[in-house]
């Protein structure tokens, strides 16, 4: 069994749990894996079935309870954890070991990546929006699917990007943002820049393509076996990402 990522409305993290989710056709296949991770009081996740444009998908919300003030200093913390930290969370999940090394892997291109926007020694990176409770829940509920699935390889179409600007805890940034300029460039993914405005590949999106990227192309002839549809949250025209199980 083999996946194709169809990537022509982007990828981020919560699109490839949710088509992931939506493949698979199990939705408490992450409850052990997340509560694991001994971060119960920090999330909440919801799972639920929604349509866009007449297609039902599957959409993963990752929920940040609201906190009182000392509980909030204490999120605003973890808000700025370093990858030695995140690394120390993965590892306590009780998950394989292959899926530990997919979500650890993730979170060091983007750290990587941050590094040289940065102009700090990886070490010195905290990863601010990307270390949020939400990207860690993201990449190592991603990591456990896909190692639930194990492929044998996986293909991705050419990445689709919007343009214009974002703006974040850095400011206003360019579409695509440097963290995603980097990965695409470090790993040589070919992506390709649309009309639509606001960001489309995140850099949790593009560090799991580039973690699993091998530069094959999809075979001529494939059978489609199942496919995955995951719903984005930007406000573009169709926020999916597709996932297929081929052979």
């Amino acid at each position: 069994m083999n996946l194709y990522f169809e990537c022509n409305s982007g990828i981020s993290g919560d699109m490839s749990v949710g088509a992931l989710l939506d493949l698979i056709g199990n939705e408490n296949i992450l409850d052990n894996a997340l509560s694991s991770m001994k971060l119960d009081n920090e999330f909440q996740y919801k799972i639920t079935k929604k349509m866009v444009n007449s297609i039902s998908t599957t959409d993963f919300d990752v929920i940040l309870p609201l906190h009182n003030h000392h509980e909030h200093n204490h999120e605003h913390h973890h808000e700025h954890r370093n990858l030695d930290d995140i690394n120390k969370i993965i590892d306590k999940a009780n998950i394989n070991q292959n899926a530990k090394n997919l979500a650890k892997k993730i979170f060091k291109i983007v750290a990587e990546a941050e590094s040289k926007v940065h102009n700090k020694d990886l070490s010195d990176i905290h990863f601010h929006e990307v270390g949020a409770i939400d990207s860690i829940v993201d990449i190592v509920s991603f990591a456990v699917l896909y190692e639930y699935l194990k492929p044998n390889k996986t293909y991705f179409s050419t990445l689709t990007e919007g343009q214009g600007t974002i703006t974040c805890q850095h400011g206003a940034l360019s579409v695509p943002v440097p963290a995603v300029c980097e990965i695409v460039s470090k790993y040589k993914i070919p992506i390709k820049i649309t009309n639509n405005e606001g960001e489309m590949i995140t850099p949790t999106g593009a560090a799991i393509v580039a973690a699993l990227y091998t530069g094959e192309q999809l075979p001529e002839e494939i059978i489609i076996e199942k496919v995955g549809y995951g719903r984005g949250k930007r406000p573009y025209k169709n926020p999916i990402l597709r996932v297929m199980e081929i052979n």
